[in-house]
Order: structure tokens, then C-alpha cells, then sequence
């Protein structure tokens, strides 16, 4: 990775785009740090520093946001709802045909859908907001902070109003500044501004961790989230990168006196084929019930159910919960995001078979085959992955936001391997340009 950074700024162009994009990242972290109006900063920093805060159920959206959220930023939402609006066009496209249609005219209908994307995320950060604003107006943003009642002094409805247009507004400038990356800069823009977010959170977690730490001052508790760390990253990089090549045969056709096709290729099927979204789908599930337990009045069966739980992470029905909600979604969203049946239709198209399977109906029920048999491995991973914040929570005692869980290994790791990828690849349309010519 180091050789590959190395070579790129050797490279003029290549140069400038990483320099481009360091300087996206740079202003972007700046604006994690400005307050919005209205908000009393330093009893923010009294409930940030308070320790017995209990903000788990805002960890998902904060970790995000690069620590944002609770500090209640112009950045406080992040990215989170441009990734929320992604999910919930790429999950409608398969139910409303007219974006299906849109998915399949090319570069053309994936701008109309992008621009759908950005007005849902739009209209998503005003809803955020809002919540974000009412919870810290109300104190539950800090449940057992002192000052948590005066984070918001003024709360006259212009205040109110301007809060939510500043963090919508806020919103829409990291859109803006993900998708200059995008086109201007190295990699994903979203992908890199929400691996920039979560890395932000680090280092502060872990010198929490050795603080709150009683074995030897904490350097072995310290020592042994490093080491935890280091492990889980070998794991997601070998499992990331696994996958299941099925060969496909492309037969030979004489058109005039010239042949095509005769080569042969794969289809690369990935063991864990839906990446992160059956975690962000999973966590989301099992905040809506705490949320609504969090809001609601009085002290009915059902909210103390809930908060005994739903609410804990070293609970037993939450854990056992959290990982069958995120097997189930890693078959949904491979069921939704890979069709065998489109895909062996295009092979017979084409002219293309695997060796020992007829083309058409026999292709897709084994493609299906295969995908279920490779699934049941990669949901059981990303389950036992995303458990690693909860076995933290029982062995000695760490927040929420434990640094090395499931989830911001699982982006880290993907966006580090995918950067490093397209770095190599332009670095070898360059050195090979001599031969092109």
C-alpha cells in the first residue's frame, strides 16, 4: 500500500489528485468541528467529557459522522443520509419499475437516479435533523449529563428552524464535497469521507480504553484491543477478498471471414457478496424500538421489555437478535443486488455456457445454487464480525463505540483495499501507455 502512495505522487497528475483530495478531507474534518446556532458548546464538552454518558444509541450515526454527531456540528448528520437515500433507491429499484428501466438505459437513467438519490437525502437530512434538534432540546441526547437540559438555551422556534436548515445545509456541502472526490480525486468520495469519519474516531477510543483500563494502567487492556484489532483486520482482509470464480465458456462465431468469442472468462461470486449493508440494515432495525422505548412516557410493559432487552448489547436476546437480523439481510440484499436469471440470460446472449451446464434455466438455478451455498459462510462472518464490540462489552468492559468493531473494520478495510486498487490500476494505464501507442 505504502509503494503504491509512493509511486502515485511520483506521478504529476496522480499527484494532483491526491493532493486534491487531502484537501477535501482536510476541510471536511474542519467542518465536523463548528458548531451550529444555537448551541451551547461548552455544555456540549461538559456532556461529551462526562463519563457515565451513555450514548450507544446514537454510537452508529456519531461513529458516521467522525464524532460529529454528539458534538451537534454543521456536519453533525455526515454521511449517513446519502447512505441511507443509496440503500433505499438501490432496494426500490428492484419494486418500481420505472427506476429499473432507468438502471438499464445506462450512463444516462444512473444520472436521473443519482439525482434522485441526492433529493432523498435532502429531504432524509431535514428529517434527521429534526430528531437530532428535538433529542438534544429534550436532554436525551445526554441522558445523564447535568447541563443536558441546556445545550439548547433558546428554544424558540426560529432557533429551532435554523438548526435544522444549518445541519440540512451542512448535509448537502459533504454530498457536494464526496462527489468532487469522486470526479476529481482519488477512489469513492462518499466511500473515502466515511473512512475518514470512522478512522477520526480511533484514537480517542483507544486512549479511552487504556484510561478506563485497571490491569497495569491499562496498557494491557490497550495492548489487547490493538492486538484484537490487528487479527480482525487479517480476517476481513482474507474474507474480503475470497470468492468463488465460476468459468464461463464463450463460443467461437464466424462473422464474414473473422471469428469472435472462443475465450474463456469467470464470474467472480464474493463470499461475502453484500458487504457491509446487512450491518447498517441490522443496526438500524434494532435502534427503532429503543428509540420509540426512549421517547415514550411512562412505565408500560412494553417500553420496560424493551429497555431490559433491546437496549443492552451484552444482552442475550439482543445479541442473538442482532445476529439472525444480520444473516437475514445478507441473503435479502444478495437475493435483491445478484439476479441469476438476467445473468444467464445475457451468457446465452452472447454465446456464453459454464462447462457442464446447459445454457438458459439450468445456468440460473446453478448460479443460484452456488450463491446460497457461498452466502451461508459470509452472513455467518458478518454476524460474528459485528458481535466483536459486544464481546468487548462483556470481557473488560468497553463503550458502544468500541474502535475495532465488526462494522468500521468492515469499511476501513473495504475502502483501503478498493483506493489501493484504483491507485494500481491508473498507475498501470500509465506505464503501459508507451505500448498503446
Amino acid at each position: 500500500m505504502l509503494t503504491a502512495f509512493a509511486r502515485a505522487f511520483k506521478t504529476p497528475d496522480l499527484r494532483k489528485k491526491l493532493l486534491f483530495t487531502l484537501g477535501i478531507i482536510v476541510v471536511y474534518r474542519v467542518g465536523t468541528h463548528i458548531p451550529i446556532p444555537g448551541v451551547d458548546y461548552k455544555n456540549v464538552q461538559i456532556c461529551i467529557d462526562d463519563a457515565s454518558q451513555n450514548t450507544g444509541l446514537f454510537g452508529l450515526v456519531n461513529m458516521f459522522s467522525g464524532g460529529a454527531l454528539l458534538q451537534i456540528t454543521i456536519f453533525a448528520l455526515g454521511i449517513m443520509p446519502y447512505i441511507t437515500a443509496s440503500i433505499i433507491l438501490q432496494l426500490l429499484t428492484v419494486v418500481i419499475p420505472r427506476l429499473e428501466a432507468l438502471k438499464k438505459e445506462g450512463q444516462a437513467g444512473t444520472a436521473k437516479i443519482t439525482q434522485y438519490t441526492r433529493y432523498l437525502t435532502v429531504a432524509l437530512a431535514i428529517l434527521q435533523g429534526t430528531g437530532l434538534v428535538a433529542t438534544a432540546r429534550s436532554g436525551a441526547l445526554f441522558t445523564s449529563c447535568p447541563v443536558a437540559q441546556q445545550i439548547v438555551p433558546d428554544q424558540s422556534i426560529f432557533v429551532t428552524i435554523t438548526m435544522v436548515i444549518t445541519m440540512t445545509a451542512g448535509t448537502a456541502v459533504v454530498m457536494w464535497l464526496g462527489e468532487l472526490i469522486t470526479d476529481r480525486g482519488i477512489g469513492n468520495g462518499m466511500s473515502i469521507l466515511m473512512f475518514i469519519s470512522i478512522a477520526a474516531t480511533f484514537p480517542s477510543a483507544l486512549w479511552a480504553i487504556k484510561q478506563q483500563g485497571n490491569l497495569a494502567d491499562g496498557w494491557i487492556e490497550f495492548g489487547t484491543v490493538i492486538a484484537v484489532g490487528l487479527v480482525m483486520v487479517g480476517l476481513v482482509v482474507f474474507v474480503e477478498q475470497a470468492q468463488r470464480r465460476i468459468p464461463v465458456q464463450y463460443a467461437k462465431r464466424m462473422i464474414g471471414r473473422r471469428s469472435y468469442g472462443g475465450t474463456s472468462t469467470y464470474i467472480p461470486l464474493k463470499v461475502n457478496q453484500a458487504g457491509i449493508i446487512p450491518v447498517i440494515f441490522a443496526s438500524s432495525l434494532l435502534y427503532i424500538p429503543a428509540l420509540i422505548a426512549q421517547f415514550a412516557g411512562g412505565t408500560s410493559g412494553w417500553k420496560t421489555w424493551i429497555e431490559q432487552n433491546l437496549t443492552k448489547g451484552d444482552h442475550p436476546i439482543y445479541i442473538s437478535t442482532y445476529f439472525l437480523l444480520i444473516v437475514f439481510f445478507a441473503f435479502f440484499y444478495v437475493a435483491i443486488s445478484f439476479n441469476p436469471e438476467e445473468v444467464a440470460d445475457n451468457m446465452k446472449k452472447y454465446g456464453g455456457f459454464i462447462p457442464g451446464i446447459r445454457a438458459g434455466r439450468p445456468t440460473a438455478e446453478y448460479l443460484g445454487y452456488v450463491l446460497n451455498r457461498i452466502t451461508w459462510p459470509g452472513s455467518l462472518y458478518l454476524g460474528l464480525i459485528a458481535l466483536v464490540p459486544t464481546m468487548a462489552l462483556v470481557g473488560f468492559g468497553a463503550n458502544q463505540n468500541f474502535p475495532f468493531g465488526g462494522t468500521s473494520i468492515l469499511i476501513i478495510v473495504g475502502v483501503g483495499l478498493e483506493t489501493v486498487k484504483q491507485i494500481e490500476s491508473q498507475l498501470q494505464q500509465r506505464n503501459y501507455e508507451g505500448f498503446l501507442r
